[in-house]
């Protein structure tokens, strides 16, 4: 319960209340206190100069200390609060009248005065506090004039050193007991407002929550849903389902690898049974009859054995890269280079096979074919096997046509033989492992994976291979690959 992220979140919003009360409490107080000298400042702005209407301060250039007297006393019994100092122009104190007599300055800052007198107490402004040097206060003051000669100031501060020790114990309960209420105000409000705000900021979080944990458990198909991807958490959401996709997706993989894995075992099994045997028959055979073997006999055992052997060994290789190509372990080695001419020389070798069985080969193959990017032994291999599967099922005296043309920004190669085509329901799995039409199934030469092989390796360069065939036409592979800018 306490790593909960709702009870976390309440604790935080409860302390930022708490410090906005406590922050709330201390300004209220401060700007308490500055209405209070504002409001007493205003109210006592003219004092000052309304003691200059029952007393004169200067007489014949001197202190009259008598007056002052008489304003102590006057002053002292209607508000004992009241301060008076006279100041000489240049702000030095020549007299005062203070309860206490606890004055430390010797002159007053005539700043703070200068402008008092020039906003007539419309503006607060505080001054030197004779009783303290480093403090400052609110006050009333007036310039003193014998014949148009200033003589000095009348400067009274309005709150005395007793009323300001009464005035900050008062704040101080005040800022307490506003600070208490607060407090309490704050903690109510935190409980009822975090509580109820937290609880719906989380709740699509506990929905997410909920959707993790029964992936958790071995729901593949949980995903977020859009209503729950909202705000900061949309991408908390699409994270988690891209990532649940691609686990999915690497499952699915996982299972297609040991599928092919199981199918590869099983082929190879079943696969080279046949040649073992027939090797194996003839190794037996010629075992069993050394001594009344012929030569002529050994000899086409021995040649059969080979022919095996040999087919052995192709089908070993092919079923090898076939199973690269499909777990993806074959990395492209791309270059550029020119289609048309690794056409005629891959026909080149088949030449000799094709005068064999008296095999036309016609080549429309132009010179200005733009460049392709391929990986060119990959290329090489399926236009190898093309040929051999045309060379193959090409009847004697037929022909096969090869043809490069290009198609807007891809370059077609094609490759067309004549002879029985191939029924329309074996099309769309002739290029399946194994497959075989009705008139292969007699046949014992090849591997059966030539053109599984070319379609993978199709597939890994983002290309496709089709074929065009019906029982009574030739039969055309072509494949694409894009120009070279």
């Amino acid at each position: 319960m306490k790593n909960s992220l709702f009870i976390r979140l309440s604790f935080i919003f409860v302390i930022i209340l708490l410090l906005i009360g406590l922050a709330y409490a201390l300004i209220t107080t401060i700007t308490a206190k500055k209405y209070f000298e504002e409001t007493t400042q205003r109210l006592h702005a003219g004092v000052a100069e309304h003691m200059l209407l029952e007393v004169e301060p200067f007489v014949d250039g001197k202190v009259n200390e008598e007056a002052l007297g008489k304003i102590m006393h006057s002053m002292m019994a209607v508000n004992p609060s009241l301060e008076v100092y006279l100041l000489d122009p240049h702000g030095k104190i020549l007299s005062y009248v203070v309860l206490d007599k606890k004055v430390k300055l010797n002159s007053v800052s005539l700043e703070p005065v200068l402008s008092f007198i020039e906003n007539k107490g419309n503006k607060l402004i505080l001054g030197d506090d004779p009783r303290h040097p480093k403090g400052s206060t609110i006050f009333s003051a007036t310039a003193v004039y014998d014949q148009s000669k200033l003589m000095g100031y009348v400067y009274m501060v309005l709150v005395s050193e007793k009323f300001e020790s009464i005035t900050s114990t008062l704040i101080g309960s005040y800022a307490l007991t506003l600070g208490a209420q607060l407090l309490f105000i704050s903690l109510i409000a935190a409980f009822i407002i975090g509580l109820s705000l937290i609880w719906l900021l989380t709740k699509n979080l506990r929905g997410i929550v909920h959707i993790f944990r029964r992936f958790e458990e071995g729901d593949m198909k949980a995903r977020i849903p859009e209503a729950y991807a909202k705000g900061e958490l949309s991408v908390l959401s699409r994270t988690f389902n891209r990532m649940a996709d691609k686990i999915l997706q690497n499952i699915e993989e996982l299972k297609n690898v040991d599928q092919l894995r199981r199918e590869l075992i099983a082929n190879v099994s079943h696969d080279l049974r046949n040649p073992l045997a027939v090797i194996h028959g003839y190794i037996e055979t010629i075992i069993i009859k050394d001594e009344t073997l012929s030569a002529e006999d050994r000899k086409k055992y021995l040649q059969i054995i080979l022919k095996g052997s040999e087919r052995l060994k192709k089908l070993v290789a092919d079923l090898f890269e076939l199973s690269k190509l499909e777990t993806k372990q074959i990395v492209l080695n791309k270059e550029p280079f020119l289609i048309n001419e690794l056409l005629l020389d891959s026909s080149r070798g088949f030449e000799l096979l094709a005068e064999q069985k008296g095999i036309t080969l016609k080549k429309d193959i132009s010179s200005t074919i733009p460049p392709v990017k391929a990986d060119i032994a990959l290329i090489e291999r399926v236009i190898q096997n093309l040929l051999e599967n045309a060379i193959k099922y090409t009847p004697e005296e037929g022909h096969i046509s090869l043809r490069v043309i290009k198609k807007k920004e891809e370059v077609e190669v094609s490759i067309e033989n004549s002879g029985e085509g191939i029924p329309k329901q074996d099309i769309p799995y002739i290029f399946d492992r194994y497959y075989k039409t009705n008139q292969e199934k007699d046949q014992t030469e090849g591997t059966g994976l030539g053109l599984a092989i070319s379609k993978k390796i199709l597939e890994i360069h983002k290309a496709s291979i089709s074929v065009a065939s019906s029982t009574k036409g030739p039969t055309v592979f072509c494949f694409s690959l894009p120009c070279y800018n």
